[in-house]
């Protein structure tokens, strides 16, 4: 398989660990990015990676995204859906605009890239989508309910992607994160976190980089065979 990658939202957190920890790795890198436009710049510069503007709930943007990355890169080898929005709210605060946009970047957003990409990958029979999900998709939270369903859909669309393009020698899987420290839980406090970090056994709350290892394993000839999978990544706080 092609050493490219290209991360849907890789400008900070999880999607900046991934893209650093590729291009180490000796990947020819592209991601996108929508807000961060400075934290792009300095992350393509730093790694030589190909930094694109795209909303991922736009399908033109995603459209010409996939399609710069496939020339750039001479082919897409590995993508990873990781763009996603979080956030608190009681259920019956959830306006019906909160709800779509959760629904539009954490699962739409896969969709899009992952049909763009996949019309490339197909023709070659080979290449790996990995999904950044959640623990939360798993199990479910409490007020954040509009997140953990978009989350579960991202597992379900991992499942039967999985079975429908396996035959094509594509594999695709998801990653799902336990509580970790990055911009996306900033409005955890001090005690929040404390009690989150003596619920974990691993007694310590993810690192970015704890995600981007995981990734690199599936997308690497570990995760050849591997396919349809959810890989927990969260210290033990959901067995």
């Amino acid at each position: 398989m092609k050493k490219t990658l290209l991360v849907n939202g890789g400008s900070r957190g999880i999607g900046r660990a991934i893209v650093e920890k590729f291009t180490e790795d000796g990947y020819r890198v592209a991601f996108t990015y929508k807000n961060s436009e400075a934290e792009a710049r300095e992350l393509s510069e730093k790694t030589g990676a190909l930094a694109l503007f795209a909303d991922t709930a736009s399908e033109g943007d995603v459209m010409r995204a996939v399609a710069r990355a496939e020339e750039e890169l001479s082919g897409i080898g590995c993508l990873v859906n990781n763009a996603a929005v979080a956030g608190f709210s009681l259920f019956t605060d959830i306006t019906l605009e909160e709800w779509n946009r959760f629904f539009s970047v954490n699962l739409t957003g896969a969709f899009l890239y992952s049909r763009e990409v996949l019309k490339h990958m197909i023709p070659r029979h080979e290449g790996k989508i990995i999904n950044i999900a959640s623990m939360w998709g798993v199990t479910g939270a409490s007020c954040e309910v509009h997140y953990s369903a978009a989350k579960a859909g991202l597992i379900g669309m991992t499942r039967a992607l999985a079975k429908e393009v396996g035959p094509s020698g594509i594999t695709v899987n998801a990653v799902a994160p336990g509580v970790i420290l990055t911009d996306m839980n900033r409005a955890l406090s001090e005690e929040d976190l404390a009690a989150l970090r003596e619920e974990t056994p691993l007694m310590r709350l993810g690192a970015p980089e704890d995600i981007a290892r995981a990734v690199a394993y599936l997308a690497g000839e570990g995760g050849d065979f591997i396919t349809g999978e959810v890989l927990n990544v969260n210290g033990g706080f959901v067995i």
